[in-house]
């Protein structure tokens, strides 16, 4: 059964080839829809029946390379077209043809009337088919392919409305957007890059399997080439993943449809430099340096993001911050080598945040465009379903018990403190006592309170059924996804395993030996005082929101006019925009204009190129005139030839 995972990426890419190349002529948006999502959802079949077939085999037997074809080949050098099918990848790709597809059945009605639709459900398959191969990949090269696969993606998937106006930073149209997306990208790929001409050049290959085991056998705990190839690999990281410095696109890439925004947020690009980091946890074990980096990094932009989240009133851009907030979370158990935890969490995450998204978008469509929350209010009598769908994914991803997200979170920030320190998890904390606030906020600014629109031209409506059964099933696993990765000290003495964990401990084990933690089975009092404490500061953070938005209050404003200083510089987020538009992008025009253009491409390239045909010109001028037409010239010119050969030859003996 494991041979046949190469149907799980060729699904979509032939979906992506029949919709873009046939989905005008079929003039029908649900065949168009309906073969996009069979699609995908032929991929998810085949990677359950997978899955089904690896829990037939002991946890060390789980893991196969399946190759395919040799896809260049030069010398010693030789890389194939071959899928490593384990624990992570299975299980990455299940959220990532499990989602795709609730994306894309949502879809059909959320792009309903669109004049791109085939075109937009081509983009979606390609993505997904780019997503699998980066996530299935047996080596760095296919990865790359895949990772450069996505980026051109949500460049053409953000900027399905190119003509349309966005209000960004220092950006106007929605093209700009996926420009900046694009571009920012680009700088974290070059890392990735580097660092596999350094992997190469000391590995001999670029297989993950051989990386990791010559790097655990030959390099010592500190190597400086383990910390390069690793800071490296997590510069690409912060790009893909939108992490300080490179987490500037992510917000601005809610210029696109709100399904590429759950798309992208929720199961695929964003959670990219979490699989990276995973894949190669033996790698970044080795080296302590890259292992604190990362866990600065995450936990500074989960604080940062979650701030900034606070005075958003853009209700996707809301969710973008939170998205920018959770992975940083992430990036924080991967950094204090929690690698399962930081799995854990990209799966409630996926849930949650898909709900959350989607929700949005009904809201969007129900609200006739609108996405300001400020011009909400009193949605709930109106979009029943998406209401109690949205307030689940709220309390998801607050962290509130028995929700999926109160177990991913508890245990990252349980291991935060254990193998962090008390002021690594008290960030934390703040940082999910400002995820709850938000949250909340939104939700009381969207669906409760007095209504805030206007009635002669906007009629809110409940989403039709192809929009609201995606919303209900993520709802479910919204609740239920946290019981798969129960911890040891709410498992009542390990009656009820931890699924998960059992699930990755094969891939990890290697990773967890360098770093010298063994399974532990015991409890101390502190974890359930710390659940205890950033469970009551979450629900602090909900019931101040609820003072604050739930009704009409002039707290908020009373609030924003004390800190003013701090509320002007959360709107403009940090003003890293501005920053970066002073520091690089305004730097680097200037020295275009004036230097590299005016100076270096006129003077000095024209100058050569046009000098080059001057000289040409007038040689050839030169030699027309020696062409005279008289034998005596001609006879003359050869004996002076003559005389001169003679010359040098005497010359030389």
């Amino acid at each position: 059964m494991i041979d046949l995972i190469y149907l799980v990426p060729l699904l979509p890419l032939i979906g992506f080839f029949i919709v873009g190349l046939f989905g005008k002529k079929l003039k029908s948006e649900s065949l168009v829809g309906g073969i996009a999502s069979a699609a995908v959802g032929g991929a998810f079949v085949v990677a359950v029946s997978i899955f089904v077939s690896m829990l037939g085999h002991g946890p060390e037997e789980r893991s196969h390379i399946v190759r395919l074809f040799t896809w260049m080949q030069a010398g010693n050098f030789s890389i194939d077209i071959s899928y490593q099918v384990d624990q992570l990848s299975i299980l990455y790709t299940l959220i990532i043809t499990g989602i795709g597809t609730l994306i894309h059945i949502y879809s059909i009605g959320y792009m309903h009337g669109d004049k791109g639709f085939p075109r937009f459900f081509a983009y979606l398959n390609l993505f997904i088919f780019m997503m699998l191969n980066l996530v299935l990949a047996s080596n760095f090269l296919l990865t790359f392919l895949g990772w450069e696969g996505v980026g051109l993606c949500s460049y053409l998937l953000i900027g399905f409305w190119h003509d349309r106006k966005f209000e960004g930073s220092n950006i106007v149209w929605t093209g700009d957007a996926a420009k900046k997306a694009f571009i920012v990208n680009r700088i974290g790929d070059f890392g990735v890059l580097v660092a596999m001409f350094l992997i190469y050049s000391n590995f001999h290959t670029l297989n993950y399997a051989e990386v990791n085991s010559q790097a655990a056998a030959g390099f010592p705990i500190g190597s400086g080439l383990i910390t390069a190839i690793t800071l490296l690999l997590f510069l690409g990281c912060t790009g893909k993943s939108a992490q300080i410095p490179l987490g500037i696109w992510l917000p601005d890439a809610m210029a696109g449809p709100t399904p590429v925004s759950a798309l992208i947020h929720a199961a695929t690009m964003v959670t990219a430099g979490i699989f990276l980091i995973a894949r190669n946890a033996t790698m970044f074990a080795l080296s302590p340096t890259t292992m604190a980096v990362v866990t600065g990094i995450g936990i500074t932009t989960a604080l940062t993001a979650a701030l900034v989240g606070l005075v958003q009133n853009d209700i996707k851009k809301v969710l973008a911050y939170s998205t920018v907030s959770q992975l940083g979370f992430m990036f924080v158990a991967l950094g204090v080598g929690a690698f399962t935890a930081g799995v854990f969490h990209v799966m409630t995450h996926a849930f949650f945040k898909a709900l959350l998204f989607l929700g949005s978008g009904s809201v969007i469509h129900g609200m006739h465009e609108e996405q300001d929350i400020q011009r909400m209010g009193g949605l709930k009598k109106y979009m029943p379903t998406t209401y109690k769908t949205f307030l689940i994914g709220t309390i998801a991803i607050a962290g509130i018990f028995p929700f999926a997200g109160f177990f991913s979170k508890d245990e990252i920030l349980w291991n935060a403190f254990s193998q962090g320190s008390p002021i690594l998890w008290g960030v934390g904390v703040l940082a999910a006592f400002c995820t709850a606030f938000y949250m909340f906020r939104l939700l009381h600014l969207t669906f409760h309170g007095k209504e805030r629109f206007d009635h002669h031209h906007v009629h809110p409506h409940e989403s039709p059924i192809s929009m609201t059964f995606p919303l209900m099933v993520l709802a479910v696993l919204s609740v239920l996804g946290g019981f798969l990765g129960i911890p040891y000290a709410l498992s009542f003495g390990g009656s009820i395993p931890n699924i998960l964990e059992h699930w990755l401990e094969p891939i990890f084990a290697p990773a967890m030996e360098i770093l010298h933690r063994p399974e532990v089975h015991e409890v101390h009092a502190i974890e359930y005082v710390l659940m205890a404490a950033s469970l009551g500061i979450a629900i602090m953070g909900i019931m101040l929101a609820g003072k604050f938005y739930k009704t009409e209050s002039d707290k908020p404003q009373e609030m924003a006019t004390r800190f003013s200083g701090m509320y002007k510089v959360l709107w403009n987020k940090w003003f890293i925009d501005e920053i970066y538009q002073g520091l690089f992008v305004n730097t680097i025009y200037t020295l275009s204009n004036s230097f590299l253009w005016k100076i270096f491409d006129v003077k000095i390239v024209d100058g050569i190129v046009n000098g080059s045909a001057r000289v040409v010109a007038e040689s050839g001028e030169l030699l027309r005139k020696i062409q005279s037409g008289i034998a005596q010239n001609y006879a003359l010119m050869m004996m002076v030839g003559i005389v001169a050969i003679l010359v040098w030859l005497g010359m030389g003996s």
